[in-house]
């Protein structure tokens, strides 16, 4: 066999995306389900392990989990059951975790996501609910746990090892989240822990049959991160196999939980990986089965929302919107509600969008903040838009109306406007005719272009004249008089 190289290499990739399910209360607690309350204020005697408290399960993570179901086309179970995984550590009082090993709730399904332009179809192997454990807190002379965080609904949804790439996997791990958000399953909050991720990761020579060793990374926090951590696990993996080459392949790589060091942009090894049966589980006494019925279910698929595959293609079908852009708007759930918003305000949906993705972005880089939680409403972008449609600004008045209305969040775009002579176009004939003559008599090369058909040619004509007049002149008035000048001068 010939010496293997690095491109003899594939990857094969599985995730499992950890959500919590914004229930109003816990899974198995009345507790509150509520993030960045005082540590240990939302607690229960089933979420600290007390003796002989017994869980009672949330109808409303059930219903949760059901939809996310449908939403992926799974294999809804009419009957699943809890198991207990046996484990210590500090952050779980009980010392084990309620989760659903042997009989998931859900099923199979099918995550469809945009990679590099193009459409993939991804595979579910199965989801579960389970409940979250507390939050280790390290101070500087001490360690602490909060168990507000204890029993908090979990929804875990682990894909089929499907992934090929670093950025299948990020793809993938987006539209998981923008599902679970237009579904109302979760906010997905990767900073506050809503969405955690952990990937597993293994290399193998192209054609080789079966899987190798794999390596787990722990709860990745950005998708950033995540590709970061899975680029520099996979150039570690196939060094080791390439500077090994006669070593057994299970002792090169051995099964073991690495995270992420986001400071050297490396992966390191916090264990040995273990096994199912070092968990111990077994079926969760205290819990009797979930037992749904087929009309349950039904229901909950004939209500479902518009998910982000039906928005992104009426974005495109109906709006017009390019690919990429109904992506952007579509992957974020609270910006593509806004910008429906705005469409309320007016017809020009193209602009709407490169307003919303394009120019507020860059006006809100330096803070924390978006144009959704900025204050400034859907109504007041849709005037900006309307009154450059209209030709009451231009274009680039309209740029520094939008730059006011950062600074001014309840204003709206008419009333800076009024407030202020200096964004009101200029009409004045006497001023602007000049400076389009001059412009006609000093481009005779685009003069021609334009009447050779080239349209861009007049564009740069009417560039020159905004150029002049530093944005100020009624595009209307300038398209006018440069028509009639070309046509004088060449008639």
């Amino acid at each position: 066999m010939d010496k293997l190289t690095k491109d003899d290499f594939e990857v094969i990739i599985g995730l499992e995306i950890h959500t919590e399910l914004n229930t109003k209360s816990k899974l198995f607690s009345p507790a509150p389900n509520r993030f960045g309350d005082e540590p240990n204020s939302n607690i229960s005697h089933v979420c600290t392990g007390q003796p002989g408290a017994l869980p009672v399960l949330n109808r409303e993570a059930i219903q949760k989990a059901v939809q996310f179901g449908c939403a992926i086309g799974a294999e809804v179970q009419l009957t699943s059951s809890f198991d207990r995984k046996s484990y210590f550590y500090p952050d779980s009082p009980r010392n084990f975790q309620i989760t659903q090993f042997y009989h998931p709730i859900i099923k199979g399904g099918r995550v469809v996501a945009e990679v590099g332009g193009e459409e993939m179809e991804f595979s579910v192997s199965s989801a579960h609910l389970e409940d979250d454990a507390g939050m280790l807190k390290h101070f500087s002379s001490f360690a602490g746990v909060d168990y507000n965080r204890a029993g908090v609904p979990l929804l875990e949804i682990v894909s089929e090892a499907c992934m090929r790439s670093p950025k299948q996997a990020s793809a993938y791990a987006m539209a998981v989240k923008a599902i679970l958000q237009y579904i109302d399953a979760s906010d997905c909050n990767m900073e506050e822990g809503s969405l955690r991720i952990d990937v597993n990761v293994s290399v193998r020579p192209k054609g080789e049959e079966g899987l190798r060793n794999k390596v787990e990374i722990k709860n990745m926090n950005s998708f950033s991160n995540m590709e970061l951590a899975l680029a520099s696990e996979i150039k570690r993996q196939i060094s080791a196999y390439l500077a090994n080459p006669d070593k057994p392949h299970k002792e090169v790589i051995q099964q073991s939980t690495f995270r992420f060091n986001p400071e050297t942009g490396e992966t390191v090894m916090m264990r040995r990986k273990e096994m199912a049966d070092d968990y111990r589980y077994f079926p969760e006494p205290d819990l009797v089965p979930i037992v749904l019925t087929k009309s349950y279910v039904d229901e909950i698929n004939s209500t479902l929302p518009e998910l982000p595959l039906q928005r992104r293609k009426r974005y495109v079908s109906e709006l017009g919107l390019s690919q990429d852009n109904a992506f952007i708007l579509v992957s974020d759930k609270p910006l593509a509600d806004y910008f429906d918003e705005v469409l309320k305000g007016t017809k020009n949906a193209k602009a709407a969008c490169n307003w919303l993705i394009g120019e507020f972005p860059g006006r809100f880089r330096e803070t924390s903040e978006s144009l959704v939680t900025s204050g400034i409403t859907p109504k007041h972008v849709a005037e900006l838009i309307e009154l450059i449609d209209s030709g009451q600004i231009t274009g680039r008045i309209a740029k520094s109306v939008a730059d006011d209305m950062v600074t001014n969040r309840s204003a709206s775009a008419k009333e800076i406007v009024d407030a202020n002579p200096s964004y009101r176009p200029v009409s004045d004939l006497a001023l602007i005719r000049p400076i389009c003559e001059e412009v006609v008599n000093n481009n005779p090369d685009s003069i021609q272009d334009y009447l050779s058909g080239r349209k861009k040619a007049f564009a740069f004509l009417v560039g020159q004249v905004m150029k002049a007049t530093k944005g100020q002149a009624s595009p209307d008035l300038v398209n006018k008089l440069l028509i009639e000048l070309i046509e004088t001068k060449n008639g």
